[in-house]
């Protein structure tokens, strides 16, 4: 095993992103895995997100996920 400085890029994206680490000693791929993600956004884009959500009668986390799974979706495999 090698050492890896904090801000090293891993060599395999896809073996750094399922790496995530599991202190509870679940699976990774049991269906109450989620990972948190962050970002920064302005506080008036974060009032705007609230207010959508709010009129939508869904939370924040919820709608957000769904935008991300529409933007993100798994490709289909196509067999022509």
């Amino acid at each position: 095993m090698t050492r890896r400085s904090f801000a090293a890029r891993p060599g395999d994206p896809e073996s750094w992103i399922k790496a995530a680490d599991d202190p509870h000693g679940r699976r990774l791929d049991a269906p109450a895995y989620t990972a948190r993600l962050t970002i920064d956004i302005t506080p008036e884009l974060r009032g705007r997100i609230k207010v959508a959500a709010f009129q939508r009668g869904v939370t924040v986390a919820d709608m957000l996920r769904e935008l991300l799974s529409r933007e993100f979706a798994v490709a289909e495999t196509r067999h022509d």
